[in-house]
């Protein structure tokens, strides 16, 4: 029967435009995923012939085929299916005649960048012919869908089209780019922007300090900092010191140096983030200051900076130790967790030491304890670990007993259960 080759029941768009319904409302135009679906389910349909294919109308749960009758009789004429249908079908010859007639259709454009990348040689050229003769403006919309389809084989062409448009075209069409949802879409608009030299260094910087993506935090906090050494204004790298992101920071205090600002390093030798501190301890070297007396200082009375512990277990010498493990007992638990960090720092930690900081009430301060013990998790005794896997106990105890299991079957240890 019929039925038993009716198309999938989930409302697909490629079943919803076999069924007759349009383009518009079949799917979402805008979504790049969206055509590269259609193109996928639209090779699974039931076609009846290699050009036709049965029209169909919406199908409920609660229609006759389901419980086996067969509305549809043997006589319901076949129709020809939805150009977007053709332009996906599992021939090629098929797909090659409807591209004769889907360059007159602005709305199928994204099948137009899908087919560039089709296996088969005369549907691909073709398709390129008919793509490089849209217009830039409409080709940047489907940037999303290009940049996707760039991974395939023969991927490449549409994506050269794009770069090449947006290297040549109007300032306007990159600027449309930077905020695009899609990551590799924004990260292609952003590298071309610099490479036009579009954005200001300070508008680079505020990017740079907002932006989530890493690759986008270093490549505009670069560009701010090169626009800077052309004598932009001195704000720009103010704004690149007070970015939430370590990098950016980190970018930014090294840069002190080539400003003449370095006394302004010291500030940073107790950032929360050890490369910053790296980096400040660079600039007051290359100005002939000793950070390490500095830390020592700052670590005297830490509560307002603890990130100086961390420091000087970086730079400091063993006999700095004893401050440290003094510091392990702070009443504030962020002083607890970055002298734990510079203990193992300086090759310091005492497993005898450390063990209690496993009961200390603040998770962050076991999370480290139990980093700089694992090193050590062979000497710890299975049933003890074992009994703090009680769930009684603080999760972060547990957790930390479980790390600590891990490891110690790793290094040899009898497997714990």
């Amino acid at each position: 029967m019929y039925y038993e080759y009716e198309y999938d029941y989930d409302g697909g768009a490629a079943t919803r435009l076999a069924w007759g319904v349009p383009l518009h409302k079949a799917l979402d135009p805008a979504s790049a995923e969206a055509w590269v679906a259609l193109d996928v389910a639209a090779r699974t349909l039931p076609w009846a012939s290699r050009t036709q294919l049965r029209a169909r109308p919406p199908v409920r749960r609660d229609e006759p085929f389901l419980s086996g009758q067969d509305p549809y009789p043997r006589s319901v004429p076949l129709s020809p299916p939805p150009l977007a249908l053709l332009l996906c079908h599992p021939d090629g010859r098929a797909r090659e005649a409807a591209l004769e007639v889907a360059g007159d259709a602005p709305g199928l454009r994204p099948l137009l960048v899908l087919r560039c990348a089709d296996w088969a040689g005369p549907v691909r050229e073709r398709a390129r012919t008919l793509l490089a003769e849209v217009p830039g403006p409409e080709l940047v919309r489907l940037a999303e869908l290009i940049l996707r389809l760039s991974r395939r084989a023969q991927g490449g062409f549409a994506h050269a089209l794009l770069e090449s448009g947006l290297r040549e075209g109007p300032a306007g069409d990159v600027e449309a780019l930077l905020a695009h949802p899609d990551r590799a879409t924004r990260r292609l608009a952003h590298r071309i922007a610099v490479g036009r030299r579009l954005l200001s260094p300070m508008r680079l910087a505020a990017i740079a300090t907002t932006e989530g993506d890493v690759t986008l935090q270093d490549l505009c906090a670069e560009a701010a900092l090169a626009g800077l050494r052309d004598g932009a204004e001195p704000g720009v790298l103010d704004r690149l010191l007070t970015a939430r992101a370590p990098r950016v920071r980190s970018a930014g205090v090294t840069a002190l140096r080539a400003a003449g600002r370095h006394r302004e390093a010291e500030s940073y030798l107790a950032d929360r983030s050890a490369v910053v501190r790296a980096c400040a301890r660079y600039v007051l070297r290359q100005a002939g200051v000793d950070p390490l007396p500095l830390y020592r200082a700052l670590c005297s009375d830490p509560s307002a900076r603890p990130g100086a512990a961390a420091g000087l277990g970086e730079c400091g010498a063993r006999e700095d130790a004893d401050t440290l493990w003094v510091l392990t007992g702070h009443p504030l638990p962020a002083v607890r967790v970055q002298s734990v960090a510079g203990l193992r720092a300086l090759d310091a930690v005492s497993y005898e030491r450390m063990r209690p900081l496993l009961d200390d009430p603040v998770p962050a301060v076991i999370r480290a304890a139990t980093l700089a013990l694992l090193p050590d998790a062979d000497r710890f005794d299975e049933h003890w670990l074992r009994t703090r896997l009680a769930p009684e106990l603080p999760r972060a105890a547990q957790v930390a007993a479980q790390r600590l299991l891990r490891e110690r079957v790793r290094r040899g240890g009898r497997p714990a259960g």
